[in-house]
């Protein structure tokens, strides 16, 4: 099995974006779920004072992460309508692509903090 890798963007919701975003957000799940069959997690919380959003992804693989990014760039760009982003996690070891994507889609000067050595653990596809 490949090493998994879990990505979280923090991001700024803009002045009076909140619901907007939201709506955008909640619209955008079941096609990124349709579309995107490797994800096996995204989810989206909002701190209490409703100025930032963290969207947490857990992927397979670096390849899957990859493929997750494929036309991420027009995906932002209407994303970016109701948020900017702060910063970037990553768990695992991405690839080249990922990282060149990234400084891409968030510029140059969002920090991305890479943790790149997975220890163990398990990602469990059903309670039960």
């Amino acid at each position: 099995m490949a090493d998994p890798i879990v990505f979280i963007s923090r991001n700024r919701i803009k002045q009076g974006m909140l619901d907007s975003f939201i709506k955008h957000y909640r619209d955008s799940v079941p096609v990124t779920e349709a579309g995107k069959p490797e994800t096996l997690v995204q989810l989206a919380y909002v701190n209490q004072d409703g100025t930032q959003v963290d969207v947490v992804r857990v992927l397979p693989s670096a390849e899957a992460m990859d493929r997750q990014l494929q036309g991420a760039d027009e995906r932002s760009k209407v994303t970016y309508r109701y948020i900017e982003p702060t910063s970037i996690e990553i768990y695992g070891m991405p690839s080249s692509f990922t990282m060149e994507m990234l400084e891409k889609v968030a510029g140059s000067g969002i920090e991305v903090r890479v943790y790149p050595q997975f220890v163990g653990g398990f990602v469990r596809p059903k309670a039960g």
